[in-house]
């Protein structure tokens, strides 16, 4: 069976409305990972990685003594605890941990007993980083990978960083083809300091979409366009009482920039101004790579992005079975924000900078 998500049609043209930003088009790809068993070979969120079994697994080489939110969980037990959550959820008469899941606790406590006893603890050492995503070329045909590499792996330590108290990320290219023996049991490290820095394996059901810059990306006249209330209500835009005083929020809100996991497009802004980019070896512009959301579609009226086989769940603003339906990876980073990795156009080999908004 495939799995397909399908993005409704925006509540008015916006090219028609606005012609005006027709040039400011872009192309995107929206994931919409949802929960599931993805393979190495496959494009995921929070699955197994296709990584040579020679090749050292990728390690977080910063300190992380002076990082402490108060949340030290193994990544082990960060996924136990969710599938205690559903469980509680659905058994309200249940008991607060089975024979199994005890059995499970302990064994993990038993292997982090076991890695202490014959390494330092984390805060001393690099630390082994989390998968985050794996994309291939053939699903995300937006990606501009170098030279014959079909294959992107992003990967992030799960403490926050100095400056800006988010995770570090790394980046790689390669070509699928090359692999051979694939690393069956890659390192984990020992805690994290969020369990939203751990993400749930999913699936992935990409599409292509076209977006429009949100309102903080327009020029001063341009702004003023899409608040334009005339013009959106001759279109038919339903100008509810939450964008009634302010027209300029529907367009943000329904007509400009997905929210949720995507390739390219705009990336949302909102915490800070738009702040452009640049690389740090030839000083292109660089442009949105992936945006890493803590929810695939907004409460209230922005469940408009939410596909139509996700409707249902969208409109009832209520978990199921024990599930946050617009938070399928269980991401979250900042406030419930977004992070936003760029890359260089000129090279995809240019280091990368990710920032959260």
């Amino acid at each position: 069976m495939v799995f397909v998500r399908t993005t409704p049609p925006r509540p008015v043209d916006v090219t028609a409305v606005f012609p005006e930003l027709a040039p400011s088009a872009r192309p995107a790809i929206r994931l919409h990972p949802r929960p599931g068993s993805p393979s190495a070979g496959e494009s995921s969120v929070g699955g197994p990685l296709l990584w040579p079994a020679e090749e050292p697994w990728p390690h977080c080489e910063a300190s992380h003594l002076h990082r402490d939110s108060g949340f030290r969980e193994s990544p082990a037990d960060v996924r136990l605890l969710r599938r205690m959550r559903v469980r509680w959820h659905g058994d309200h008469g249940g008991p607060g941990t089975t024979p199994e899941e005890a059995t499970l606790k302990e064994r993990n406590a038993a292997v982090l007993a076991e890695r202490l006893a014959t390494a330092p603890p984390p805060a001393d050492c690099p630390v082994p980083m989390l998968p985050v995503a794996q994309l291939y070329l053939r699903d995300i045909p937006l990606l501009r990978p170098p030279g014959q590499a079909d294959l992107l792996q992003i990967l992030w330590c799960p403490y926050d960083h100095d400056p800006d108290h988010k995770p570090s990320t790394a980046l790689f290219w390669r070509s699928a083809a090359t692999v051979g023996d694939v690393l069956a049991t890659p390192p984990e490290p020992y805690e994290v300091n969020h369990e939203g820095y751990v993400p749930e394996p999913c699936v992935l059901a990409p599409e292509a979409i076209t977006e429009y810059p949100g309102s903080l990306e327009l020029s001063p006249r341009m702004r003023l366009m899409v608040g334009d209330r005339s013009r959106l209500q001759e279109a038919g835009a339903d100008l509810d009482s939450s964008c009634a005083e302010y027209p300029q929020d529907f367009y943000d809100t329904h007509l400009a920039d997905s929210p949720g996991w995507k390739v390219g497009g705009w990336p949302p802004w909102g915490r800070t101004d738009p702040h452009p980019r640049y690389c740090t070896v030839c000083d292109e512009r660089m442009v949105p790579l992936l945006t890493i959301a803590s929810f695939e579609w907004d409460g209230g009226d922005g469940h408009s992005w939410a596909p139509h086989e996700d409707q249902d769940a969208a409109t009832s603003g209520g978990h199921c079975c024990g599930q946050r339906p617009s938070q399928p990876t269980k991401v979250e980073v900042g406030s419930t924000d977004n992070m936003q990795i760029y890359v260089c156009p000129a090279s995809p080999g240019h280091p990368h900078t990710d920032l959260i908004q």
